[in-house]
């Protein structure tokens, strides 16, 4: 008995202490929450003055941050404050903005604070904005930054250029003052109603960045981006890997929206995630897969935790009859389908002695290239049948949007291009089966393009197009961004490229019409007095009758000269692991991550084995 009662009495002990070691141990670290992505273009860098393609443009405004911001639910989109303290005051001629920034927010530590805490000032979004009109930048939005005309900033700029000296950056100006250490003031030359949603909400572009930071690295700032954002560049192999981690000085954000009250799904998100402090994920990898293939397999394989702009091949496989598939269902999978604020189109470049050119033999060569695209087929060959058929270039989702409009550009019509080109004299001259020029040289299309799959199946498409109406066309394929560059020096004859509205106003879409940013946004070179008079007058206008009226206008010129065919708007899909939590495809602004949440138990009960 005595032997029994002593074994018990150990056994006891042995189990206490064993639970005792076990309280003390601390408790497993929570697995961290990592968002993996993939871009199916490569990044061209991550310095807001010198970048343009929207792939590096969703990377900058994680890290930089404007003064204000999009709502994330929305819907239609309303701009809130971000650094600002409030909504700016303005004059009664939308020609003087001040706006109060928040006291105590700091930029991401770097070496070129020397070690001490950087405050974000009202000086900071001067200098910024100064980089853009500096000569030694070559900002590809320096265009588009000029049409605001900021008081003195093209002077600034001028007196670099001419006397070829460093621009001057201590130079005071009118049009971009701090008034104290935490009020900005925009002064303008004309009038800019919509100032807040045109320009101060592109934390992309106009996201403060630090004087210090930039004559630090001097011209590797591509790949040292510092600001004051919810997450901090960590690794970056070009055109390979990007990450990005949750800025441990990021200040104490929560996540709050204003969903339409008979908005079920955004009132859903907003009452699971209200109040939680952002960034929710700590890491944020993209990958860049090019290929369709690899990027789905990806996704499906658990490799990858969103997948957006779904392809156009896997489309009815994933969704067929617009529902999820039974065994993607069964796993959990969401998926979100919506219309996309944007246009597919091909640039004609306005300067090629082929396809260029404003009088009737030239506007009727592209109208006739235009009828012979088959833009039906395109979307269901090549985008799967997620696309409409665009008439104009205004994109969907923005304030001139008409969805009743009707014109030729969407037509598919080679008997009609083939007439156009024979009245015009673009015939078989020396009879080799081949049009030529009226004036007997050869006729010669060439296209830039990409070598991926989606690529090579739009230029089978126009092939055939253009041989159905006996048009020579060949395809000179190279990297995005090495076509991006050849297409802003006026390099290319042909080249098909896409856009996305970055705000709610229409004016947008016509920066590739205004003959002002040839270079920037306007990539055909395209220069038409009436069309950039027009620009000009919808850009100080109030919104009302009158200024949709000039919209109506500029959308017939458009279609008339035809500096670009417009092709489609997309219907996309999206597609997430059934740990996401918070998505939501933006309308216009590119920064969402910080929105955005892993469940990191659903993510390991459906891990696969």
């Amino acid at each position: 008995m005595r032997g029994l009662r002593a074994g018990l009495t150990a056994a006891l002990a042995l189990v206490v202490a064993t639970a005792t070691a076990v309280q003390a141990q601390p408790a497993a670290p929570a697995a961290p929450k990592v968002l993996r992505y993939a871009f199916p273009v490569a990044e061209t860098g991550f310095d807001p003055a010198q970048i343009s393609d929207i792939y590096s443009r969703s990377i900058t405004p994680h890290i930089f941050e404007g003064l204000y911001q999009y709502d994330p639910l929305a819907r239609p989109a309303k701009a809130r404050p971000l650094t600002a303290a409030g909504m700016p005051e303005h004059s009664a001629d939308y020609r003087t903005w001040t706006v109060k920034l928040k006291p105590g927010i700091y930029f991401s530590d770097d070496p070129a604070f020397g070690g001490k805490p950087r405050e974000l000032v009202a000086a900071d979004y001067v200098y910024s904005f100064k980089r853009f009109a500096d000569p030694a930048v070559k900002s590809p939005a320096w265009s588009w930054m000029a049409q605001f005309g900021f008081v003195g900033l093209d002077g600034l700029r001028e007196a670099a250029l001419k006397g070829k000296q460093p621009f001057d950056y201590d130079r005071p100006i009118e049009g971009l003052k701090a008034l104290d250490r935490y009020t900005v003031q925009f002064r303008l030359e004309k009038p800019s109603p919509r100032f807040v949603t045109s320009a101060l909400t592109l934390s992309d572009l106009v996201g403060a960045v630090a004087r210090e930071v930039v004559e630090k690295y001097g011209a590797d700032i591509n790949a040292h981006p510092v600001g004051t954002g919810p997450f901090v560049l960590r690794q970056w192999r070009r055109s390979s890997l990007i990450v990005l981690e949750r800025n441990p000085q990021y200040r104490d954000v929560r996540y709050d929206a204003e969903p339409a009250a008979d908005d079920a799904a955004g009132q859903a998100l907003l009452a699971r995630l209200k109040g939680r402090k952002l960034p929710m994920l700590d890491r944020v990898e993209v990958s860049i897969v090019e290929e369709n293939q690899p990027r789905w397999l990806s996704f499906l394989q658990q490799r990858a935790d969103l997948i957006e702009l779904l392809p156009a091949e896997f489309v009815n496989q994933a969704m067929p009859g617009g529902k999820l598939a039974p065994y993607l269902a069964e796993q959990g999978l969401q998926a979100f389908r919506s219309r996309r604020s944007d246009i597919s189109l091909t640039m004609f470049n306005m300067e090629d002695p082929i396809v260029g050119g404003y009088t009737p033999d030239k506007v009727a060569l592209r109208r006739a290239i235009s009828l012979a695209v088959d833009v039906d087929a395109e979307i269901r060959l090549v985008l799967g049948g997620q696309g409409v058929p665009a008439q104009s270039p205004v994109m969907p989702n923005t304030l001139a949007y008409d969805p009743a409009f009707k014109s030729e550009n969407s037509d598919h019509d080679p008997a009609r291009a083939k007439a156009l080109l024979d009245l015009y004299g673009y015939v078989d001259r020396d009879g080799d089966g081949w049009r030529d020029m009226p004036d007997g040289s050869p006729l010669l299309l060439r296209k830039a393009t990409q070598p991926d799959q989606r690529s090579r199946q739009q230029d089978d498409l126009w092939k055939r197009n253009m041989t159905a109406v006996g048009l020579r066309i060949e395809f000179q394929p190279a990297k995005w961004p090495e076509n991006l560059k050849a297409s802003r020096a006026g390099k290319l004859m042909m080249w098909g490229v896409g856009s996305m509205a970055a705000g709610p106003d229409s004016l947008g879409t016509f920066q590739r019409y205004h003959g002002a940013q040839i270079g920037g946004q306007n990539m055909s070179r395209f220069k038409l007095p009436a069309l950039d008079a027009i620009y000009e007058q919808l850009d100080v206008m109030p919104d009302g009758p009158e200024r949709d009226a000039l919209f109506v206008q500029a959308r017939k010129l458009a279609v008339a000269y035809m500096p670009y065919k417009s092709h489609s708007h997309r219907i996309v899909t999206d597609m997430a692991q059934p740990w996401l939590i918070g998505y939501r495809r933006p309308l216009f602004w590119q920064d969402f991550w910080q929105y955005l949440d892993i469940d990191t138990e659903v993510q390991r009960q459906r891990a696969q084995p």
